[in-house]
């Protein structure tokens, strides 16, 4: 329509939410469809977080809430950046936002003009170069490969930084790939950040609760206190306490970045919903008994998923250290035909063809901007996983 933003020409819709919703569809239509397209935890909130907020309620805490999120939120979201990572931030370098999401957004939104450069490192979440664009700035998309475990090496960094560089979006564990960095590994990342004192660090830490065995998570200014200053370190209740649709995001930074990202969410949203604030209080200051349990669960189904897929044929399913996706290669089914007779040419036909023949929703890699490869999510029960995989074996079986 011609009175549309040129900007929305740009942007792509969400893969995510497309095939999410492609497998609603048919399941609505009868289907029988087992869907590893969703980045959500199948575990119900925990009770005392749901108490917490039916509590708030209850005393009224129903009014718009400060910009930047209640005080006792931001006091717990100091509190945990002190008690987890080491990090010293006082409450008033905190804010709270609609979802990580927004917080990304609002950060870019605040700081981006346009020609300024965003390196995003693939695969990458879907949204990171869409809220790029949308803000004005230039996606520079580089890339981390199966070879490498999917983690950014430095002299690739090194040479994707331009005079025109304003951040850098690095998430450990990453979503798609489930790849976390080590201590050593971030150190040789965040080395290179340091001979650069124009690029800023926006770390999406969403899944630091979900890594497995001995994993260790860090986080870029906990590696490196020389970036403190120009990091905006993000996190968020989503994941960890199962809280997808309480939609809170927060992250700490500089006072002056926190307060230019205030300025941008008070003429756009106000303050987070005032319920899901209190909800999150009891989140990150209450017991954290159910993270051991979540862990056990996902890295269960991750074993099983790693294993499974790696006796379909043709699929090479590397073993993430966290958050709850595997991002298996189907290079080796490029050019063949599937046994509807389609010949599978790219990595998203690979996915719609396996929905189609076996009700098996996941994701094609190149919508992450790295492929052929797919991003299968594990957030689901371990049966509806043999089974998923069991179809993906046969579709991969039949393959010619």
């Amino acid at each position: 329509m011609a009175f549309l933003a040129d900007t929305l020409s740009r942007v792509k819709p969400s893969a995510t939410i497309v095939m999410t919703q492609k497998a609603r569809d048919l399941k609505a239509k009868g289907r029988d469809v087992i869907s590893l397209s969703v980045g959500e935890p199948d575990f119900d909130t925990p009770d005392n977080i749901k108490a917490a907020a039916i509590d708030a309620i209850r005393r009224g805490e129903t009014k718009y809430t400060p910009v930047s999120g209640i005080q006792p939120l931001r006091e717990a979201i100091a509190k945990k950046f002190k008690r987890e990572n080491d990090l010293d931030y006082k409450a008033s370098q905190t804010i709270v936002g609609t979802g990580g999401k927004q917080v990304i957004y609002n950060a870019l939104l605040a700081t981006l003009n346009p020609g300024d450069e965003v390196i995003c490192v693939a695969p990458y979440w879907v949204s990171y170069p869409e809220m790029v664009g949308l803000c004005g700035g230039t996606a520079v998309i580089v890339a981390a490969t199966m070879e490498h475990d999917f983690k950014l090496q430095p002299e690739v960094l090194e040479r994707a930084i331009t005079p025109k560089t304003k951040w850098i979006i690095l998430n450990s564990p990453s979503n798609p790939s489930g790849a976390a960095y080590t201590w050593d590994e971030m150190k040789k990342i965040t080395d290179v950040l340091v001979r650069h004192p124009h690029v800023w660090v926006l770390t999406d830490d969403m899944y630091e609760h979900l890594t497995y065995g001995d994993f260790k998570f860090v986080t870029p200014a906990q590696v490196e206190p020389n970036l403190y200053e120009r990091t905006l370190t993000m996190n968020g209740v989503s994941k960890s306490y199962a809280m997808t649709g309480w939609r809170i995001g927060y992250a700490a930074g500089p006072e002056q970045l926190i307060k230019a990202m205030d300025f941008v969410q008070g003429q756009q949203t106000s303050g987070a919903c005032s319920i899901a604030q209190w909800a999150s209080v009891e989140a990150l200051d209450g017991p954290q008994d159910h993270l051991a349990v979540f862990k056990r669960a996902f890295e269960e189904r991750r074993d099983l998923v790693v294993s499974m897929l790696n006796q379909a044929t043709g699929l090479k399913c590397p073993k993430p250290e966290g958050a709850f996706y595997v991002y298996p290669s189907c290079a080796d089914a490029i050019g063949k035909r599937s046994a509807s007779g389609k010949t599978i040419a790219t990595d998203e036909d690979f996915v719609s063809e396996l929905l189609e023949q076996e009700g098996v929703a996941a994701v094609h890699g190149s919508a992450f901007g790295l492929g052929p490869n797919l991003r299968i999510s594990y957030a689901t029960s371990n049966e509806a996983l043999e089974e998923a995989c069991r179809r993906i074996q046969r579709f991969c079986g039949e393959l010619r």
